[in-house]
């Protein structure tokens, strides 16, 4: 049975569709069962670049610092802990997780170090060439679990906001 639920969110509205069949699930198992939803937000820290023009154009990395990883760090554990809101009426015990990295790779290993019985996320619902140049972290997860994933696809109002 799913008692230990992981829940990767983005951040985005997006994101978060799978929070109500989350919910949904939990509100079925609570009663009888200790459930553990576990909210997962991956925050990447590619450096980004500065472009400078000029007679001999160039790009520069620029890294984060500490303090901006760690506000980054912060404003994701808070982010978190109000996605968690609806889940924590329902019944369940929500723990958070904010790891940094490449969210797939992130997503399956914290799937596999809590022991998740469940990955639940939703897909952006990209196609073609965005699908191609933003890979589709869902897709990834899904070929690479050795946990059941479920994938649900936003709402269409989700998708214009």
């Amino acid at each position: 049975m799913h008692e230990n639920i992981l829940v990767p969110l983005d951040g985005s509205k997006i994101g978060e569709a799978a929070l109500p069949y989350v919910e949904g699930l939990v509100s079925e198992l609570a009663p009888g069962k200790k459930v553990t939803v576990t909210l997962l937000q991956v925050i990447s820290l590619m450096p980004h670049y500065i472009i400078a023009g000029g007679e001999y154009d160039a790009a520069y990395p620029v890294v984060y610092s500490d303090k901006e990883i760690k506000q980054f760090k912060q404003e994701a554990a808070d982010y978190l802990n109000k996605a968690g809101e609806g889940l924590r009426s329902k019944g369940a015990n929500v723990n958070i997780i904010v790891a940094t990295g490449q969210a797939a790779d992130e997503i399956l290993k914290v799937a596999d170090e809590i022991k998740a019985d469940l990955v639940a996320m939703s897909s952006h619902g990209r196609s073609g060439l965005s699908r191609w140049a933003f890979g589709s972290v869902a897709d990834r997860v899904l070929r690479g679990s050795s946990q059941p994933v479920i994938v649900v696809r936003p709402p269409k109002e989700a998708k214009k906001k």
